[in-house]
């Protein structure tokens, strides 16, 4: 038996009849969308500081002016003598510079008798002048003199050092905060180098004192699946650093950035955190326009 012939109209009519159908029974991709992003009703507003180190051609207090001008709330790893320029202008130090290195930290049973009392001494004058958070490091796995010791053993180490000084920054109302570093690209050997190492201390140690410097920009490096490990760890974190990636550029749309920031500020947002994100790139052109443009660009 011969087949039917179908015209062409026939052939677009049914076509056109079977898209329709289908419109119907699965939504479009903007609405799916839409169902996955959340409300910028339910969104905490992100609160901006910035890195100074990255503008280090510009005069402290020629900085904190502009800073302050841009709608940043922060100037950040800077030392005491330090805290009183950008506080000159409403401004605060949302991040401190702690007394350790980021090769010689707290994994280290050797440097508790260093670090231990002047780390509490920072806290204190942390505490005095109204700073929030101060930063510490864990250290790197190898010492030229110590020999190497385990990620585990690291913890362990970690702990002890931590829970020496977290009791000064609860009563004084001190955040600590170490910073999780790519060891494979910028600090090699450093041991605080994946958010679950991270997150398995911050439960050791067990204060809310005590959390997470997520720096996206390095963590990219090391793992990848940035909003997916903020949303799942986000209790564990207490501050945000942001950076392009290759090179610790600046993002704006269009670079050759694999990093692309309004859904992961979206994705911070979403958490309910009150803390900082702050600006830690490099700038390529005129440092404060950049400056403004990633701040615009994180504003949610």
């Amino acid at each position: 038996m011969p087949l039917p012939t179908i015209s062409r109209r026939d052939a677009l009519r049914s076509f056109a009849g079977a898209a329709a159908l289908a419109t119907l029974t699965r939504p479009t991709l903007g609405a799916e969308e839409k169902i996955s992003s959340p409300s910028t009703s339910t969104l905490t507003p992100i609160r901006h500081s910035v890195c100074k180190w990255c503008y280090s051609k510009i005069p402290l207090d020629d900085f904190a002016k502009a800073a302050k001008e841009i709608g940043l709330e922060s100037v950040e790893l800077l030392d005491p003598k330090d805290w009183p320029t950008v506080q000159k202008y409403g401004l605060t130090c949302a991040l401190a510079n702690g007394t350790m290195s980021i090769p010689s930290g707290f994994n280290r049973l050797e440097n508790h008798a260093k670090y231990v009392p002047s780390m509490i001494e920072r806290i204190n004058a942390c505490a005095d002048a109204g700073i929030p958070s101060v930063i510490v490091f864990s250290g790197n796995r190898n010492d030229k003199i110590l020999g190497k010791i385990s990620d585990e053993q690291g913890i362990e180490n970690c702990a002890i050092g931590l829970k020496q000084i977290v009791g000064v920054a609860e009563k004084r109302g001190v955040n600590i905060i170490m910073e999780l570093l790519n060891s494979k690209v910028n600090h090699k050997d450093y041991m605080c180098d994946h958010t679950a190492w991270g997150v398995e201390l911050v439960k050791r140690v067990g204060s809310e004192r005590f959390k997470l410097l997520y720096d996206i920009y390095h963590m990219q490096i090391m793992e990848g699946d940035v909003i997916r490990t903020i949303q799942e760890n986000h209790r564990y974190i207490g501050h945000y650093h942001t950076a392009g990636n290759p090179g610790r550029a600046e993002f704006e749309p269009g670079d050759q950035q694999e990093l692309y920031y309004p859904p992961i500020m979206r994705a911070i947002a979403a958490t309910g955190f009150k803390g900082f994100v702050a600006q830690e790139f490099i700038p390529k052109r005129d440092p404060l326009t950049s400056l403004r443009a990633a701040v615009k660009l994180c504003t949610v």
